[in-house]
């Protein structure tokens, strides 16, 4: 996989915040053009217009000004690195259809921004914008925590063999694809893992795609997704000690294996369906909701009628 176009989403605040520092790092280390945008709305400024509409133009255009000049004074610093970035500055809110629409206008091969925490009160009334990116942005989504180590030194990627690939088209190929370019890239240790959860639901340990199953063919099962780890490692020249198989939960597992083993990057996917909130998709979301370090979400390709 080549990484080309990098675009990062900048907070609507001019400030500084760790998605610059791993986005310089990341068009560092793949030699990819960075260009960073910023969504920027003043509520009190567009009613104004409501009144009169030639002040606050000349208003809004002076406020933009000021956060143009801040987005450059950025990149003007990565540039005397060498780098390619462009910036911009969109008059708009940061919602999702304006995000989407950017996005796909853009076609990045990776989309950075900073990740948001959001308390399970505020998650019961509306859905977080990360959330939202998690399962409608087209192109992977970087969501970064800190910026502990820019260059990410330690990278997990994490699979789902619980699922026949073609149900996910060939998104465990598509994790480790990126997964290793950004390990290569950056120099980083690139782990392996598969939890294996599909014998659990919710926070009970029933066992229900084998619940009917006998002993034999569970066996079966398990060393058929036994041997599709292995192939998948191997192909990807992952080392024997960098390969995990886990049981239990996959969002609890991610995330305590993640934050024991100090990884700078978790790199994961969602299969999300409108209407059916289901496998993977759920998983990234609560591995979200918890992440010990930031998590890289890839997506199946779209399905061609």
């Amino acid at each position: 996989m080549k990484i080309q176009r990098l675009l990062l989403i900048a907070p609507t605040e001019m400030v500084h915040t760790p998605a610059f520092d791993r986005a310089r790092a990341l068009a560092c280390a793949t030699g990819a053009m960075l260009h960073i945008v910023a969504f920027d709305h003043v509520q009190a400024l567009a009613v104004a217009g409501l009144f009169d509409h030639d002040a606050m133009a000349q208003a809004r255009e002076g406020y933009l000004q000021v956060h143009r000049h801040w987005l450059e004074q950025q990149a003007r610093f990565q540039r005397c690195e060498g780098l390619q970035v462009t910036t911009e500055v969109v008059w708009a809110r940061p919602s999702l259809a304006h995000l989407l629409e950017y996005v796909n206008d853009f076609h990045a091969d990776l989309v950075i921004k900073d990740t948001h925490r959001v308390s399970a009160l505020d998650r019961a009334f509306h859905r977080p914008l990360d959330w939202q990116l998690l399962r409608d942005c087209p192109a992977p989504l970087h969501l970064v925590t800190d910026a502990a180590n820019p260059n990410p030194l330690s990278i997990l990627a994490t699979i789902d063999l619980s699922h026949l690939e073609a149900m996910t088209q060939g998104l465990n190929d598509r994790i480790l694809d990126l997964a290793s370019t950004l390990a290569e890239s950056c120099g980083a240790t690139l782990h392996l893992l598969n939890v294996d959860g599909w014998s659990e639901l919710g926070e009970s340990e029933v066992n229900v795609p084998t619940a009917t199953l006998d002993g034999s063919l569970r066996d079966a099962v398990i060393d058929a997704q036994l041997e599709a780890f292995e192939v998948l490692a191997e192909r990807y020249g992952i080392e024997k000690q960098q390969r995990h198989l886990l049981p239990g939960i996959p969002s609890e597992v991610i995330a305590h294996f993640a934050e024991q083993h100090a990884f700078d990057m978790v790199v994961l996917g969602t299969t999300y369906h409108h209407g059916i909130d289901i496998f993977i998709g759920s998983t990234a979301e609560s591995v979200l909701n918890r992440a010990p370090c930031s998590l890289t979400i890839i997506k199946p390709l779209p399905q061609v009628d």
